[in-house]
């Protein structure tokens, strides 16, 4: 079953050259731990896992890399001193 979040937008058009991330390739991608991950797509933090096969799952790449981004942009500025 394919859970979304209304926080991430479902790639319909995929780009060719997108890549399927493994479990491991995403945690370190991300540096985020398995149940980390999973806890935050159960809390729609996280972007949702591709089945690709029976017991396999997979992330797209660019939704990896999207919540990357949103975190950098998040992150509070070090102020000069």
């Amino acid at each position: 079953m394919l859970h979304t979040h209304p926080k991430f937008q479902t790639a319909v058009n995929i780009p060719i050259g997108n890549r399927l991330l493994k479990r491991p390739d995403v945690e370190l991608k991300t540096g985020l731990s398995r149940a980390s991950i999973y806890s935050a797509v159960r809390a729609g933090t996280f972007p949702a896992s591709i089945a690709i096969g029976p017991n396999r799952v997979a992330w797209l790449e660019a939704e990896i890399d999207q919540w990357i981004c949103e975190r950098a942009k998040a992150r509070t500025p070090v102020k000069p001193q």
